[in-house]
C-alpha cells in the first residue's frame, strides 16, 4: 500500500507561505521524494465586525478585513525523510495541517 502525506499550508502572509512552501518543495526534491504541487485555490478574504461596546451590537466600527492564503503538496511514500519535512519548526503565523492517507491497490 502507498501512503501520500498531504500538507495544507494556511497564513494571511503570502510571502512568507510562498517561502514555506518553496523550502519544503526543494527539500523534498533533493531527497528524491516523489510529490504533487503545490496547489493553490483562490485567496478567501473574511469580514469580522468590530463593536464599540460589547453590550451594544448596533455601534460598529468599519468591519476588520483580512485575507487567508492557502497551498497544499501531496508526498508520495513513507520514510524517515517525509518525517523530517513534517517536523520542522514553522513560523506562527503559518497554520500547518498534516494528514497521511494509505491509499490501496483496487480490486
Amino acid at each position: 500500500m502507498t501512503f501520500v502525506t498531504r500538507l495544507t499550508l494556511r497564513s494571511g502572509d503570502r510571502n512568507v507561505l510562498d517561502k514555506i512552501v518553496g523550502d519544503i518543495k526543494h527539500s523534498a526534491e533533493k531527497k528524491g521524494i516523489s510529490l504533487r504541487g503545490p496547489h493553490t485555490p483562490p485567496p478567501k478574504t473574511y469580514r469580522t465586525p468590530q463593536y464599540k461596546r460589547p453590550d451594544d451590537i448596533e455601534k460598529k466600527f468599519p468591519s476588520w478585513e483580512y485575507t487567508v492564503y492557502e497551498r497544499w503538496i501531496e508526498i508520495s511514500g513513507y520514510d524517515e525523510s517525509i518525517r523530517r519535512i513534517t517536523d520542522r519548526e514553522f513560523p506562527k503565523r503559518v497554520h500547518v495541517e498534516v494528514e497521511v492517507l494509505q491509499k490501496g491497490a483496487r480490486k
